[in-house]
């Protein structure tokens, strides 16, 4: 019994090691990603190879863009649909979760997340699509870091130039090329709110672009975008 517990002890403090080990190297990235802006994430690399396993040449459609040179209508309309506490929250929205808890009771299974901006960026930074409560730990841990590491406007700055918008379309500038021909500076408010209401499904509406709800939700997004805070 007394050498199954200590192998019962080791295995445990294995374990942990090799979870504190993970944090470190998520956290070095995190602080190296301060700085220089990630050229891939962990989302991009899943998508990628979705792509190539129907076409090996596939290539994902992204461009990195400054904040400065993103339309300030594409910010106001992100923060209006995705996150309107942005500015002022610590990278939870209690209020959201607390809904997001209710209506997955109600429906018996993980499916509405109520994630902040911050939480949505350290999901496509590090994680994988699929939804389970330790991702959401995983997810909480690496916004704290986020929170605590970046400025609000770095975090914008990554998030809108690494979120998803189509079928292999990564960023505000790609997806303003892919939809409109236009580069992410030029977007006027109805084209910034019509992109931010893709976001929760962008490959959908990718196939279906005119998708009634898609322009109801432009509709609201527009409306919301006057009082939008921004960083």
């Amino acid at each position: 019994m007394k050498t199954m517990g200590r192998w019962v002890k080791r295995i445990l403090l294995g374990l942990i090691g090799v979870f504190l080990v993970w944090q470190l190297w998520l956290f070095g990235w995190v602080l190296f990603w301060g700085w220089v802006n990630p050229d891939t994430t962990r989302f991009m690399e899943i998508r990628l190879l979705e792509l190539r396993a129907k076409n090996p040449d596939a290539q994902l459609k992204k461009q990195w863009v400054p904040y400065e040179r993103i339309s300030i209508h594409l910010k106001r309309a992100i923060i209006a649909s995705e996150d309107a506490k942005f500015v002022d929250h610590e990278g939870f929205d209690w209020e959201g979760i607390q809904k997001a808890v209710e209506k997955n009771q109600k429906r018996g299974r993980l499916a509405a997340g109520g994630s902040t901006i911050s939480q949505q960026l350290a999901k496509n930074l590090f994680l994988t699509p699929n939804k389970s409560y330790l991702r959401k730990v995983e997810e909480a841990i690496i916004t704290l870091m986020l929170e605590n590491l970046w400025s609000k406007r770095r975090i914008f700055e990554v998030y809108l130039n690494v979120i998803e918008w189509g079928n292999g379309v990564f960023g505000a500038e790609a997806a303003a090329q892919h939809y409109y021909k236009l580069g992410a500076a030029q977007l006027g408010p109805e084209q910034a709110a019509r992109l931010a209401g893709m976001v929760p499904n962008p490959r959908f509406y990718d196939r279906n672009r005119n998708a009634p709800g898609l322009g109801r939700k432009t509709a609201i997004i527009l409306g919301r975008m006057g009082s939008a805070e921004v960083p």
